[in-house]
């Protein structure tokens, strides 16, 4: 096959990654968080409920934002429900996924979990916005945000949190412009309740980050006009716009399912476009940057295996495995994002436990890795610092939903001390792809390590029975002279070159 290139300069960089870029989302659905996140009762789990195996495993994975608590289920969350002593919380109905929500798991819990991440784990707070309003955002502000001496602020001291939460980071709703949306609104009417809602809510703290509601996909018949109009009444109050996008095999259509990434990148390209139009067009030298909270890999399509009745209490819902070709596509939607990090300033992988996640509990028993949680984990903790732009020179394929895509996809990130890490994927699904990197003025030498996760069986999974069936796995070969890295990715591979 012929040989993949590109080029690095340190002259050339897309921008600073924000460690935001690698957030995740907890939504109340299925059991992501009970038995998920919490679970009293469980061997693990520590004196508040929170499963101590899973905290382990979130540390690992290095997420930073997380997106809280919807997700559809926002838009009929009412937050009072969710504070104060357990025992008085009330049961409702979740309309969005036909559950029972219980709500002991709330607000306060949300962010002592925050804490016991660590203090990279940020809150960001969805509003509902579908069956509420402004009041009800400036009351959960209230609670949350504000010192004491007011009778929400002072509630929540005598619900045993003294200190402000702090959260400086909200979404104005979720998914609006989708017919499912409990609440969903044109864009006329959903712009005018974000900017009425966003003015007040700068009354308070003027200083806040918000996202307004984007588009729930590319595809949607709105998509792009829905973004311009809320835009319009909304720029000049936030500060972010959300995309959300996911992502299935079909028809056993792999080609096309491997160049994923292709849509992700039109998508981000084509949001930015909107917002600097939006921006040209009221004068403004403000620049919108992109919350991709909502991405990943999602079987949508496919039958759930387990039985499931309306208005259970945590059900087993979409909770899909992962395989090896999977985590190759979304170690490529994760290229996507770092390729972009000059606009993609949030992004949360959809979701954390159990429901479409990364990792897998059983109720009572154990915590394991998805395919999917290694080339998050490897991302986090080696793509911090300036992204390099980098343009490849590969060999193509044909995909039906595409058209020709390139079978390389790769990105690089240059580190504060000066090294330098390079994630690439190989979308062939049968042959290796020899690749060479020229390194121009980067002042490299050494290759630290080489890693990939690929295997024999595309379809391999983890699972409770064997956790450790795919893992990365160190690659022989790979060199580095005369300022030239050569390499060979072996066949539907993520790979991670790391350079210093």
């Amino acid at each position: 096959m012929r040989t993949a290139r590109f080029a690095l300069d340190p002259a050339f960089a897309i921008g600073e990654v924000n460690p935001r870029l690698f957030g995740s989302f907890v939504e109340h659905l299925g059991r992501c968080v009970y038995t998920g996140i919490y679970e009293p009762g469980h061997p693990s789990a520590d004196e508040t409920g929170l499963r101590t195996d899973v905290l382990e495993l979130v540390r690992e994975l290095g997420v930073t934002t997380i997106r809280y608590p919807g997700g559809n289920f926002v838009s009929g969350y009412n937050w009072e429900d969710s504070v104060g002593p357990v025992e008085e919380r009330p049961r409702r109905l979740d309309l969005a996924w036909r559950s029972t929500e219980t709500n002991r798991f709330g607000l306060s819990e949300y962010i002592a979990f925050l804490k016991k991440i660590g203090p990279q784990a940020e809150p960001m707070m969805a509003i509902n916005l579908g069956t509420r309003g402004v009041a009800e955002a400036l009351e959960l502000q209230e609670y949350a945000n504000h010192p004491a001496g007011t009778a929400r602020s002072d509630l929540r001291v005598a619900h045993g949190d003294k200190d402000p939460f702090g959260i400086k980071l909200w979404c104005l709703g979720n998914e609006m412009d989708g017919p499912w949306q409990t609440g969903h609104k044109t864009a006329e009417e959903y712009g005018r309740l974000a900017a009425e809602t966003a003015r007040a809510m700068r009354q308070i703290e003027p200083d806040l980050e918000l996202v307004a509601c984007g588009s729930s996909g590319q595809s949607m018949p709105t998509f792009a006009e829905w973004e311009a109009t809320v835009l319009a009444e909304t720029y000049d109050l936030v500060d972010h716009i959300s995309l959300h996008a996911y992502y299935e095999e079909t028809d056993g259509d792999r080609d096309s399912f491997l160049a994923s990434a292709v849509d992700t990148e039109s998508f981000i390209e084509n949001v930015v476009a909107t917002c600097d139009h939006i921006g040209a067009r009221l004068k403004s030298k403000k620049k919108i940057n992109l919350s991709f909270d909502e991405w990943n890999v999602w079987y949508q399509s496919r039958p759930n295996p387990h039985p499931v009745e309306d208005w259970q209490e945590a059900p087993r819902i979409l909770e899909d495995v992962y395989s090896v070709t999977d985590a190759v596509v979304f170690g490529s939607l994760l290229i996507a994002l770092l390729r972009h990090a000059d606009r993609v300033t949030v992004a949360c992988l959809a979701q954390l436990v159990n429901v479409i996640a990364p990792i897998m509990t059983e109720p009572g028993g154990a915590a394991w890795r998805q395919t999917t949680f290694f080339p998050f984990a490897q991302a986090s903790k080696y793509g911090r610092g300036q992204v390099l732009d980098v343009r490849v020179d590969s060999p193509t394929y044909g995909t039906k939903k595409y058209g020709e895509a390139d079978l390389l996809h790769a990105t690089a990130v240059r580190a504060e001390d000066g090294s330098v890490t390079v994630f690439a994927v190989n979308r062939s699904q049968s042959e290796p792809l020899p690749l060479e990197v020229a390194l121009n003025q980067l002042g490299l030498t050494t290759i630290v390590e080489h890693s990939a996760l690929a295997d024999a069986d595309p379809d391999a999974t983890n699972t409770v029975d064997d956790q450790q069936r795919v893992t990365p796995h160190p690659v022989e070969g790979t060199t580095l002279q005369d300022g030239t890295l050569s390499a060979v990715l072996e066949p539907l591979s993520w790979n991670v070159i790391r350079l210093r």
